[in-house]
């Protein structure tokens, strides 16, 4: 599997966690916060990336970079948007 492939797996666990339901899961719990707690999360990480590229070497940038994707994959299954409609639109901007 491709390192990009794994996002479509990382996609389809979120989606699993949430419709389990698990108590343990993170990923649950922050579904049931809501989407404003999630989209303070994607703030915060966005931010915490920025202040990585300013001021940290490029491990941390990654770091918070899979953070923050982690945090809009799981706004996307909230809002019902697969990965590959944002790729779709990505491959559109690109003509």
């Amino acid at each position: 599997m491709s390192n990009l492939n794994f996002l479509n797996t990382l996609e389809n666990v979120i989606n699993d966690r949430i419709t389990n339901n698990n108590e343990n899961s993170y990923t649950a719990s922050l579904i049931k916060k809501g989407e404003l707690e999630i989209c303070k999360k994607i703030g915060e990480e966005a931010t915490e990336i920025i202040i990585a590229a300013t001021k940290e070497d490029s491990s941390r940038v990654i770091y918070e970079s899979a953070d923050l994707i982690y945090h809009l994959l799981v706004l996307l299954n909230l809002k019902e948007i697969k990965l590959e409609e944002v790729v779709s639109e990505l491959e559109k901007r690109n003509k």
